[in-house]
């Protein structure tokens, strides 16, 4: 099974939850930029993780917002998909990770099969390391 881990990260959070999760999945997990991945990388993976930090008032990060804007239900039909992302819990606890919700929603909609819950990491992420290594290791 093909796994592309797809990000959007601004200061480097996300990005290292991606690669975390990445070091657990093994061989098996392809970790991109949400700035570099094309429709034919989505369509070549058997699941997809997608992964966004939190800004503002709950919106998803740059990067991914244009990116969400390409979801379809030929991108996503029948596709494996899980969500994780950043945020601060204590700063903005209503919108807390919420950009995972906006992504998980989407996917949804467009036919894709969601195969885990929303992993939503609470500030630094080596902090967090074991909660997303369990997170990854339940998709194998």
């Amino acid at each position: 099974m093909h796994t592309l881990i797809v990000y959007g990260s601004t200061l480097g959070n996300t990005e290292r939850v991606a690669d975390l999760i990445a070091q657990a999945l093994g061989d098996q997990a392809q970790t991109m930029n949400v700035t570099d991945v094309t429709t034919e990388d989505i369509a070549a993976a058997t699941r997809i993780l997608f992964g966004s930090s939190t800004w503002g008032d709950g919106e998803l990060q740059d990067d991914f917002e244009v990116f969400i804007d390409h979801f379809s239900e030929a991108l996503l039909q029948g596709k494996e998909v899980a969500v994780f992302g950043c945020g601060d819990a204590q700063s903005y606890p209503d919108e807390f990770c919420s950009a995972t919700d906006i992504i998980r929603e989407r996917a949804e909609s467009c036919g894709a099969t969601i195969v885990a819950e929303n992993l939503r990491v609470d500030g630094e992420p080596d902090d967090a390391e074991e909660d997303i290594t369990a997170w990854a290791e339940a998709l194998l």
